[in-house]
């Protein structure tokens, strides 16, 4: 039990240090970036540091795997080079029994990041779009609740507050559909309700509708139907609705499923996010497969002929399985795999490769 809390103890500094180097580093790179994208706005330093701080949790979170890998590696060889792995075999331990505290270790790792880290990331995410918004003049068009869906146009001279029961799967078609139009002083001006209202190139069309003048002395007295085919003016664009849903990443996890059927509810295609949830919750296997495949290359005795070449095979490997487990996201989003296939299928096979090749090598 000493010893296992020892290599655990170990495995844990060199991830925080790794990890620790990947976030300065990173964190650096996007504060210039910062400075460079927003300099026409008059960006301050300390403004910048702070939208990376925002920033850079959510990308350093999608290489977690990543560091995960270079942190096995790293232990691994720091433990052949200083023969402490064969003192342990010469004690009577197989490689197997050792592996045991730093795959619980991932495993626990994995865990911590999806019920902690998740949401912490998800939190900054939705900061970091709050200021880049306020210094782009721009930001998110659209909002699902459970009423519905919410979108937002508008310029200098107003804004118009559309809601809607559901749409079609890329919002371009709302049904039961309403127009708040508020001038720019916030006085409402006019409520205009449809069956149906269709995006097109500049405008939305209307049909089914009936429009009240909210500044008349009796709005109901007034309102009328307007003839189908009617048009409203409109700055949303097909694109401009669609990422305005941000990514799946930018919810927390424990959100994730009310997220998922609200969408539903509204018409839309949650695809995305149901492979998204479902590789979180593979992220602990993921992140425990890493290390085994880091243990299946560098988990032996340092010869100095062989060490760099088992070090780039281990790593290699490890950037493999990561673009795997990326492929299979983007064909699980397409419908190309089926959700549970796209998600759970990399990490799996990555455990049974990396357990195959440790018990070929080990004779314990």
């Amino acid at each position: 039990m000493t010893l296992n809390l020892y290599f655990a103890g170990r495995f844990m500094w060199m991830f925080a240090r790794i990890f620790l180097g990947f976030f300065a580093l990173m964190l650096m790179v996007d504060i210039i970036e910062k400075l460079r994208e927003f300099s026409d706005t008059g960006i301050s330093l300390s403004e910048a540091f702070v939208l990376g701080l925002m920033h850079v949790p959510s990308a350093i979170y999608q290489i977690l795997p990543l560091i995960l890998v270079l942190t096995a590696i790293a232990l691994f060889v720091g433990l052949a080079r200083s023969s402490e792995l064969v003192v342990v075999r010469a004690a009577g331990r197989s490689g197997l029994n050792f592996l045991l505290a730093p795959v619980v270790s991932a495993l626990l790792m994995g865990f911590f990041a999806v019920a902690v880290l998740n949401p912490i990331v998800a939190a900054t995410s939705k900061r970091y779009d709050t200021l880049s918004s306020g210094y782009a003049r721009g930001g998110s068009v659209l909002s699902v609740s459970d009423s519905g869906l919410w979108l937002r146009q508008g310029d200098d001279q107003g804004q118009t507050v559309i809601h809607a029961d559901r749409a079609n799967l890329d919002g371009t078609e709302l049904y039961d559909v309403s127009f708040l139009t508020i001038a720019a002083d916030g006085t409402l001006v006019s409520r205009l309700d449809a069956r149906l209202a269709r995006l097109e190139p500049g405008y939305w069309l209307i049909r089914g509708g009936k429009f009240w003048p909210l500044t008349a002395d009796n709005p109901e007295r007034a309102a009328y139907r307007p003839p189908d085919n009617t048009t409203v003016p409109t700055n949303l664009t097909k694109d401009k609705i669609r990422d305005s849903f941000g990514t799946p990443s930018a919810i927390s996890f424990w959100d994730l499923p009310a997220y998922i059927q609200g969408l539903e509810h509204a018409g839309f295609s949650a695809r995305s996010h149901r492979v998204w949830y479902q590789m979180e919750l593979a992220q602990p296997l993921l992140l425990a497969a890493m290390v085994l495949i880091a243990a299946g290359f560098t988990m032996r005795h340092a010869r100095m002929a062989r060490t760099g070449s088992l070090v780039l095979t281990a790593l290699l490997c490890g950037f493999a399985v990561f673009f795997l487990r990326n492929f299979g996201q983007i064909l699980g989003e397409n419908g190309q795999l089926p959700i549970a296939l796209a998600a759970w299928s990399p990490p799996i096979a990555a455990t049974l490769l990396a357990l195959g090749l440790l018990l070929h090598l080990e004779d314990g």
